[in-house]
């Protein structure tokens, strides 16, 4: 492994012993002495892979908002437990890891903050038995029978972002590069309409093995002979920050405009301040995003944490979003039968960690915010309201 590369392998071997830390701070959530009474949910969050930098913020978050819960009385008057599993290796292990938790656990229910395919492998072993709550960004079109999606999807995060390369950036021509599952190739899918409806056009699509050691010369030395004027990644964690460092790494920030899908604040970190010029970011969570409801969270995040604090970043605020869902659909429904939890769903209003959100069709409708990177940090610079999932799934 090259010097250049060394810090952000750093990052996630910390995030990994914090995850750790965590794990063994969480307190009864999660023990093995658990009531027959409690509420088990079957967490799957990244312990491991590319995506483990996410890890510790997930459990995080997650724990903060499982003692909130708790405090308050519950889900159906029952103490919350949670059993966090590791989603970050293959989707046939995460799926047997699902079909031991049904069988074992007795899990009330399943919340996955992962990634598509992995989601995909769990809904085809979980066929509808147990609620699935998936939080983090994905594709969209997610309607299987008794799934719950809280996630961004292209119309909310991609058309904002094609829009503002389009008519601020100038962009004429986009090259799209992405890991090789179902999120980049179905968003990219949505990206290419987006990008047609403002008179630009795709020049090249371009998608990696997802969690291989990747280190993009040869992509990025591609795109270089290409010259496109933007380029869209769908990259996830380790592949985000290295795809990055080292487009920066050929002098390529100066001249074409990034606009990544999955940019939050642990990935900007291993990306570092000298390698995020000209780079952008839409979603619907920053740490530092204008809204009140976030500032609230964060302040309740860190008076848990202290100095101690995993990065605050949207893969983990998701989970925090995720348990109340959960408890307010299923203390609206007053049970875990499919058509009552459906029922419930449909125009329930609960709280998430940016803001309060109805859901509609099983997904969310939310507030996005278009943000530049400064270093190591978002300055957004535009908020959209109230932006439609493009997703209505049928009772």
């Amino acid at each position: 492994m090259s010097q250049e590369f060394l810090p952000a392998r750093r990052r996630i071997l910390t995030a990994a012993a914090s995850s750790a830390a965590l794990g063994a701070s969480a307190g009864y959530i999660g023990s093995a002495f658990a009531q027959p009474k409690d509420f088990k949910i079957g967490f799957f969050i990244a312990l491991s892979g590319p995506a483990s930098l996410f890890g510790p913020t997930q459990r995080a978050c997650a724990d903060l908002a499982a003692e909130k819960i708790n405090k308050a009385g519950g889900i159906m008057g029952r103490p919350v437990r949670l059993i966090f599993t590791d989603a970050g290796g293959p989707p046939a292990e995460t799926a047997k890891s699902a079909v031991r938790l049904m069988l074992e656990d007795k899990v009330d229910l399943f919340i996955g903050s992962h990634d598509s395919a992995t989601r995909e492998a769990n809904i085809a072993t979980i066929k509808g038995k147990t609620p699935y709550i998936y939080s983090p960004v994905y594709e969209g079109g997610e309607c299987s029978p008794n799934v719950y999606c809280l996630g961004e999807t292209p119309p909310q995060q991609a058309q904002p972002g094609v829009e503002f390369l389009a008519k601020e950036k100038n962009a004429k021509t986009f090259f799209l590069i992405g890991d090789d599952y179902v999120w980049p190739h179905k968003s990219n899918e949505q990206i290419k309409k987006y990008v047609a409806q403002y008179g630009a056009k795709v020049v090249g699509e371009e998608y990696v093995p997802f969690g291989a050691p990747n280190k993009f010369e040869e992509a990025v030395t591609r795109i270089k002979g290409i010259k496109p004027d933007a380029v869209i990644a769908t990259l996830v964690g380790a592949d985000n920050v290295n795809f990055n460092r080292t487009f920066a790494g050929f002098g390529l920030d100066k001249t074409i405009a990034r606009l990544s899908m999955l940019l939050e604040e642990n990935t900007l970190m291993g990306v570092g301040a000298e390698n995020s010029a000209n780079l952008y970011s839409c979603m619907g969570f920053y740490a530092n995003s204008p809204s009140e409801v976030t500032k609230a969270f964060k302040a309740e995040y860190m008076a848990k944490y202290g100095a101690k604090a995993p990065q605050l970043a949207t893969i983990g605020a998701d989970c925090y979003s995720a348990l109340n869902l959960a408890k307010a659909m299923f203390d609206k429904a007053g049970s875990s039968d499919v058509k009552k939890l459906t029922a419930a769903s449909e125009g329930l209003t609960f709280d998430t960690a940016s803001a309060r959100v109805t859901m509609h069709g099983r997904q969310v409708d939310k507030d996005m915010y278009l943000a530049s990177c400064k270093g190591t940090e978002f300055e957004v610079f535009k908020t959209i309201k109230a932006v439609k999932s493009g997703t209505a799934c049928r009772a």
